[in-house]
């Protein structure tokens, strides 16, 4: 959607806008502070486009008549002004402990092997995580114990959450992750 060239954005833009209106299809901005972030102060001429840019899809979505869903990760880097034009802006908050246990109970189909000594307790009170962040560790133990030929191990979870932990740029250390008898 977003092009280096000067005019292709709202080319494109345009494009998507009319195409959704002719269809009354509901468009959904996933990860939408890539877009309707906020505007910059002028520095350079690239600021200037970015913020006309920005100008001409607060334009477009004025205009759209039909549904229209936004995603962000935080809230606090939307423009204001896209604030304003919005209907309804739910919050999701962090999972606590009760819903971080939930997550580890449906993250995986019941058809997977899991072996039974998993501590879901232990990891939903341990980690405070996002739900995104359970389900990313929980693919990667699948895939470690599939490597292993073994089930779903306590093992190869903590293993996954050292690596989910180094994506967030957060530090774990031996102590977060021994479990109590």
């Amino acid at each position: 959607m977003v092009s280096k060239y000067i005019g292709e954005t709202e080319k494109n833009l345009n494009r998507i806008f009319t195409a959704a209106a002719n269809s009354n299809a509901i468009l959904l901005f996933d990860e939408a502070d890539a877009l309707f972030g906020k505007r910059s102060e002028v520095k350079d001429a690239h600021d200037r486009y970015a913020n006309i840019e920005t100008g001409y899809l607060l334009q477009k979505m004025e205009e759209y008549e039909a549904v229209a869903i936004l995603t962000f990760s935080l809230r606090r880097n939307m423009d204001d002004a896209f604030s304003r034009r919005l209907r309804f802006i739910i919050e999701f908050s962090f999972p606590n402990e009760k819903q971080r246990r939930q997550i580890w109970e449906k993250v995986w189909p019941d058809t997977t092997p899991c072996s039974s000594d998993l501590n879901l307790d232990f990891l939903a009170r341990r980690f405070e995580i996002a739900g995104a962040n359970i389900r990313n560790i929980a693919l990667a133990a699948a895939f470690l114990a599939a490597d292993d030929g073994k089930v779903i191990t306590m093992t190869h979870l903590l293993q996954a959450i050292r690596r989910e932990y180094q994506k967030l740029g957060r530090i774990l250390i031996e102590e977060d992750i021994l479990i109590p008898n």
